[in-house]
């Protein structure tokens, strides 16, 4: 192993020139107070609160058609189901408007609304997303894709929002 050679005395006075002035660095030592069980207690009481009882994965990504329309169907849902929304045949009983929410906020309010319409068997709901920045126009799909109750949604016709809007048909338990 090479050892450096030590700074001759001109060096150090050039070290010492350049940082007068300076003062030396307190070194603080910060610890995290790492706590996961507790935090994770809390998370769970929060949504508990809140009356949601599913929540969503950033990381799944259904196989969605890229071609056309924004749409989903279930494998046990006939597809004439998704030609129903797609024609307005199924009105919205419920809307929720998603228009200046963060991802977070948009996750928790389309989870609360699911849990709603199974309590007031609510079997068609309309979320506008908006148009935007398209973020949550990407994420909503794949949240409603996850969702046991969703039997199928598809963009929402002209009257209902269009671009920024999605009609979702769910299977409530009665």
């Amino acid at each position: 192993m090479k050892k450096t050679p030590s700074p001759t005395d001109e060096e150090s006075l050039l070290f010492r020139d350049a940082v007068k002035g300076t003062r030396k660095i307190k070194q603080d030592t910060i610890r995290a107070d790492l706590r996961p069980v507790k935090q994770k207690r809390e998370l769970r009481e929060s949504r508990e609160k809140l009356g949601v009882d599913h929540f969503f994965s950033d990381e799944y990504q259904p196989h969605l058609d890229e071609d056309g329309p924004t749409r989903f169907v279930r494998e046990d849902v006939s597809a004439f189901e998704l030609k129903k929304l797609k024609r307005g045949s199924y009105p919205p009983e419920i809307y929720l408007d998603l228009h200046g929410m963060n991802q977070n906020q948009a996750k928790q309010e389309l989870a609360a609304l699911l849990t709603l319409c199974q309590k007031e068997n609510i079997h068609v709901a309309s979320v506008m997303h908006g148009i935007g920045k398209h973020v949550l126009k990407q994420r909503i799909p794949s949240w409603l894709a996850q969702h046991p109750n969703v039997r199928a949604f598809h963009q929402a016709p002209r009257e209902w929002g269009g671009d920024s809007a999605i009609l979702v048909l769910l299977d409530i338990e009665e």
